[in-house]
C-alpha cells in the first residue's frame, strides 16, 4: 500500500503540466529600433503619444543594439557574446497606455539643433507576456522600427 501511495505521488509530481510564472512584469511603453544608416547622427529620442483628446511625452537616450555572436559552452553553461549591429533603440515609458489605436509622435534628435528625424504614426499597442503565454498578460507596449529610409513603420 506504501508503495502505491509512493507511486502515485511520484506520478502526480512528474506528471504535473503545471506553469511556473515569475512575478516578473512589464513596463507600459513605445519601444523604438532604429536603422543603422539613421542611428548614425541619432543620439536622443522624444515621443508623444496621444489619445483620448490627451498626449504624454517620454524621452530617452538612444542605446547601442545588439545581436547574439560567437557562443561558447563550458560543461551545461553557454554564453554568447554580444555584438553591435550599428542600430540603436530606446524605450519611453508611456502610463496608462491603451491596448487601441494611439498616434505617436518620434523626434529623434543628434549633435545639430534641427532633428534627424520627426514622424508621426497611429499604432495599436498589444498586450505583453513577460511570462509567456500561460501567466497572463502584462502590460501593453508598441514596437516601431525606424527604417534606412526614414519611415516608420510598427513592428
Amino acid at each position: 500500500m506504501i508503495r502505491l501511495i509512493v507511486l502515485l505521488l511520484a506520478c502526480v509530481t512528474a506528471c504535473s503540466n503545471e506553469t511556473v510564472c515569475t512575478a516578473r512584469g512589464s513596463l507600459q511603453g513605445v519601444h523604438v529600433n532604429v536603422d543603422k544608416a539613421v542611428a548614425g547622427r541619432a543620439e536622443s529620442l522624444a515621443m508623444e503619444v496621444c489619445w483620448d483628446g490627451a498626449c504624454q511625452e517620454a524621452s530617452t537616450e538612444l542605446m547601442p543594439s545588439t545581436v547574439a555572436g560567437n557562443q561558447t559552452c563550458s560543461g551545461e553553461v553557454c554564453s554568447a557574446e554580444a555584438v553591435r549591429t550599428g542600430g540603436k533603440f530606446g524605450f519611453g515609458a508611456i502610463t496608462g497606455l491603451p491596448k487601441r489605436p494611439v498616434e505617436v509622435r518620434l523626434t529623434l534628435r543628434g549633435a545639430d539643433p534641427e532633428p534627424v528625424l520627426a514622424r508621426t504614426i497611429k499604432v495599436t499597442p498589444k498586450a505583453t507576456f513577460p511570462n509567456g503565454p500561460d501567466c497572463g498578460e502584462g502590460s501593453p507596449q508598441a514596437v516601431l522600427t525606424i527604417a534606412a529610409d526614414g519611415s516608420v513603420r510598427e513592428g
